[in-house]
């Protein structure tokens, strides 16, 4: 389940900069600077309350930081919204599930195209002599890369299932087809093996580790199961308290005493 030795890690493509996030006079970030690079499957980990997912949310738009910058792909910014994150390359899938429960798995998978949808209700209107719209022709091309994801996730058999029927662990991996169906160049996975049995968790990983090499999309990751943030990923960032306490390839955090002593309480 490790990450290939061959793989090859691109330029930085994402960088955090001194960033602080303060909820009036509680700071949930401080000074926080990492980058990302291309390829790679970064991981972020922490105790709870670390700020891991505010880290995340600063990232994509949702929150604004009090101080510091973000730079995608050379361009840094200070404010910007999660749709016009989402239309530079981010896609996120959140902790809590925010699927349409009484909708198909399909059409959940199909919200995700959102951003890549040309047509408009005015451009239906007006359909070719053959009696076939441009907006159903898109709609057919959109619907193809879809079942893709489908049959990449192995999902198949539940593609015009109301997603609240499904299993939890099902659901979690409709969560990661709506965020590909984005097509981002960087994925923000936000614990995507939160309440997951043992089997369950080794699909996902395989998924994750697919994702990152078949499709090259760079994966930022927060997950507290160790033992799989050690496996699949190239770096990973310790925080704690909303300091960043430890940073580097996964031995060098292992052997980080600081990262002992917040996990474990004790420098042995």
């Amino acid at each position: 389940m490790s990450t290939s030795s061959s793989k090859k890690i691109g330029d930085v493509i994402l960088e955090v900069k001194n960033i602080s996030l303060a909820f009036g006079g509680v700071k949930a970030l401080t000074d926080i600077s990492f980058n990302v690079r291309e390829h790679e499957i970064r991981s972020i980990i922490g105790p709870n309350g670390a700020g891991k997912s505010s880290m995340l949310n600063c990232i994509n738009g949702v929150y604004h930081p009090t101080q510091g910058q973000i730079s995608f792909k050379g361009q840094t910014f200070r404010h910007m919204n999660s749709r016009q994150v989402a239309e530079m390359g981010v896609a996120r899938t959140f902790q809590n599930l925010a699927l349409f429960k009484g909708m198909s798995v399909l059409d959940n998978i199909m919200a995700g195209r959102t951003l890549h949808m040309k047509s408009n209700l005015f451009q239906q209107a007006f359909r070719n002599p053959f009696g076939f719209s441009k907006a159903e022709a898109e709609e057919v091309a959109q619907r193809e890369k879809v079942e893709r994801i489908i049959d990449f996730l192995e999902i198949q058999p539940f593609r015009k299932t109301p997603v609240g029927r499904l299993p939890y662990g099902l659901q979690k991996r409709v969560d990661l087809g709506r965020a590909l169906a984005m097509e981002p160049q960087v994925l923000l996975l936000d614990e995507p093996m939160a309440g997951m049995n043992v089997e369950e968790k080794q699909d996902m990983c395989r998924f994750i580790l697919d994702v990152n090499d078949e499709f090259g999309t760079t994966i930022v990751l927060i997950e507290h199961d160790m033992g799989v943030v050690m496996d699949i990923s190239d770096r990973v960032v310790v925080l704690d308290y909303g300091k960043k306490i430890g940073d580097g390839i996964p031995d060098e955090v292992r052997a980080n005493e600081d990262v002992i002593r917040a996990y474990l309480g004790t420098s042995h």
